[in-house]
C-alpha cells in the first residue's frame, strides 16, 4: 500500500477548486486530478451549492469550426500556444491560464456565459494535442485561425474577413426584444 502525501492532496484539492471556480466540469476534473469521484462531487456541491452538470463532455470539432465559437477558439489557442512556447509552462496550468487571459478579453453578456467555456477549452487543447485541429493563417488579415487539419486550407478566410450573412443577428433579434418588453406597458394587479 502506498502513501499518499498529504502536500501533494493539497495540491490536488486547490487545482480542483481552481479549475470548478472556472467551470470545469466533473470529467475534465476527474481526468486532471488524482482525487476519486466522490471527493471531487463533494468538492463541487461545497462550492458551488449545487451538482455538478450531468452529460458527456464535447467530442466534435466541427463546433470549434462554426463562425463565433471559431473566433473565440482561435483567440484562445492562440494565446495557449504563446504561453506554451513563451511562459514554460503545459498541461493544465497552461489552459488555466491562457482561460483566464482569453476571459480577460471578452466581455460575456450580463448574466451571460462566455463563448468558451474551459471545458470546451480543455478540449480544444486535446484535439489539437491529437492532431484533428490546427491553424490556418488567413489570406486577407494574417490571423491564425481555428480548421480542421485534413481540409483544404490554402487560401483560407477567416469569419472575420469573411462574415456568415446571418452573423450577429441573434443578439440584435434578444436585444429588440429586450427593448420590446421593457416598453410594454406594465400589467395592473388587483
Amino acid at each position: 500500500m502506498t502513501k499518499k502525501s498529504v502536500v501533494t492532496e493539497a495540491q490536488e484539492i486547490q487545482l480542483a477548486i481552481e479549475l470548478i471556480n472556472l467551470g470545469a466540469r466533473l470529467q475534465l476534473l476527474e481526468s486532471e486530478t488524482s482525487l476519486s469521484r466522490e471527493r471531487l462531487l463533494k468538492l463541487y456541491k461545497e462550492l458551488k451549492g449545487v451538482s455538478p452538470p450531468k452529460g458527456m463532455l464535447p467530442f466534435s470539432t466541427d463546433w470549434f469550426i462554426t463562425w463565433q465559437p471559431n473566433i473565440h477558439s482561435s483567440l484562445f489557442i492562440n494565446i495557449h500556444k504563446y504561453l506554451v512556447e513563451h511562459a514554460q509552462i503545459s498541461g493544465i496550468e497552461a489552459v488555466m491560464k491562457a482561460y483566464k487571459l482569453y476571459l480577460e478579453q471578452v466581455e460575456p453578456e450580463p448574466g451571460g456565459e462566455p463563448v468558451l467555456s474551459l471545458t470546451r477549452a480543455w478540449t480544444l487543447v486535446r484535439f489539437f494535442e491529437s492532431k484533428m485541429l490546427e491553424t490556418a493563417c488567413c489570406s486577407k488579415c494574417g490571423g491564425e485561425f481555428v480548421v480542421h487539419r485534413l481540409d483544404l486550407n490554402h487560401d483560407y478566410t477567416c469569419g472575420l474577413c469573411h462574415m456568415p450573412s446571418r452573423a450577429g443577428k441573434t443578439r440584435k433579434a434578444r436585444e429588440d426584444a429586450a427593448s420590446a418588453s421593457a416598453s410594454a406597458p406594465a400589467s395592473t394587479q388587483a
